[in-house]
């Protein structure tokens, strides 16, 4: 099942896709794609009343409506650093011992397809494609990682956008580079698990402006999603609808040599297998 949301920042009503065209329309079912809807077994409660109105032909077009983010504002946004080899590598850093943990603000999530802004004051704002991880119940002391599936309610795209300096040369915690508003676009769909044959081999792409900046696989993550999961509930109680961002591949602007920026007017189109694609434009500061 696809998961989304259609229409204005604010107004969305939660949709399960049936193609590219055309969907089902379950805001009478369920409120919204919330915390709620995850914990009490929303997922699969959906799947007879969808599977009847696709067959009554009950669809609605997408048309020109906006897609928000597949997922409501959820209780966190965790992330995970460094988390892939090559990554790792051409930005000149140890691949870590276990996963390094970062949180993003909430309300940085948006729509797949929304404006990213560039921060007051930035300099280097950088992209970064993920693989990005929804909690499907209340979690905590997992005594496994082979544990963690059941616990996931499945897997968005995600544009980790990034401020470099406030991040690396400003001092305290990298939340300060990650948490501007606009720097989570996330979508067009979560895609349950039953979606994705093998989460360990999904291809990811990146442009800006026409120009393929990353290209990478999930194969070469240093901690898969079930061992994420498994680590983070051993530190915290993860609720359903949190969203886990897993980490990107090379290619970053801040690897290059020399490096590269996003600016007003640049086009981010990046795209992940079975989990759609997304482009955002760059717009400047408030």
């Amino acid at each position: 099942m696809h998961l989304m949301r259609v229409g204005a920042p604010g107004a969305e009503k939660p949709v399960v896709r049936v193609d590219d065209r055309s969907y089902v329309d379950v805001s009478d079912l369920v409120t919204d794609f919330d915390e709620y809807f995850f914990g009490s077994g929303g997922i699969a409660a959906l799947a007879e009343p969808v599977a009847e109105r696709i067959a009554a032909g009950e669809t609605e077009s997408f048309g020109d409506q906006r897609i928000g983010a597949p997922i409501a504002r959820p209780h966190q946004l965790l992330c995970i650093g460094l988390n892939y080899r090559d990554h790792a590598a051409e930005t000149g850093q140890a691949v870590p011992d276990e996963p390094i943990l970062f949180t993003k603000s909430p309300n940085t999530l948006v729509g797949p397809n929304d404006d990213i802004r560039i921060p007051r004051g930035s300099t280097k704002t950088d992209w970064e494609v993920e693989l990005g991880i929804v909690i499907g119940s209340r979690t905590s002391y997992l005594d496994s990682p082979a544990d963690a599936a059941a616990a996931i309610a499945g897997y968005v795209l995600v544009n980790d956008v990034s401020e470099r300096e406030f991040q690396m040369e400003r001092g305290g915690q990298w939340s300060k580079g990650k948490s501007a508003e606009t720097f989570n676009p996330a979508g067009p769909w979560l895609a349950t698990p039953d979606e994705i044959p093998d989460v360990l081999h999904l291809g990811m792409t990146l442009d800006v402006n026409g120009v393929r900046r990353q290209t990478g696989n999930t194969a070469t993550m240093i901690f898969d999603p079930f061992f994420i999961v498994h680590h983070l509930s051993q530190f915290m109680v993860l609720e359903p609808g949190d969203l886990i961002n897993t980490g990107t591949p090379p290619g970053v602007g801040m690897g290059f040599r020399p490096q590269v920026w996003l600016q007003a007017g640049d086009v981010v189109e990046l795209s992940i297998d079975r989990l759609g694609t997304a482009r955002q434009n760059v717009i400047g500061p408030r």
